[in-house]
């Protein structure tokens, strides 16, 4: 029952599970009550995502040096405890149930997402 990594807002897999937002804000435009039926998230998950300064810095990463002090940056981030603590739990459950995670981003190798893959991998997370 692998994590699936996922976009926010694309059609959920067969037997995808619960699906988390790791997001810094909400969709916008949408309400609150349509989150899931329009296949955003379930469950809102912003500890998951970078820092708002993180997030900008982020989207101007042009080159692969700017995209590797973020992917440095946000590694640090998600070091801090609450994070950390997150990431166990999620490696912990890929283990016993289905669920996904995702971010808007199109590309998943320049967003946060391609970290938190890397990042449950590495705490022995099943991850498709």
């Amino acid at each position: 029952m692998p994590i699936r990594i996922v976009r926010l807002g694309s059609p959920r897999a067969p037997e995808e599970g619960l699906r988390l937002g790791t997001v810094r804000r909400p969709p916008r435009g949408v309400p609150k009550a349509e989150f899931a039926r329009r296949d955003f998230y379930d469950v809102w998950q912003p500890l998951l995502s970078p820092s708002a300064d993180l997030v900008a810095e982020a989207l101007h990463a042009e080159d692969a040096k700017a995209w590797a002090a973020f992917v440095r940056k946000f590694k640090a981030e998600m070091k801090q405890p609450a994070a950390s603590q997150m990431l166990d739990l999620l490696a912990a459950l890929s283990h016993q149930t289905s669920f996904a995670l995702g971010c808007y981003c199109e590309e998943e190798s320049h967003c946060h997402r391609s970290v938190l893959r890397e990042l449950l991998v590495a705490r022995g997370a099943q991850v498709s």
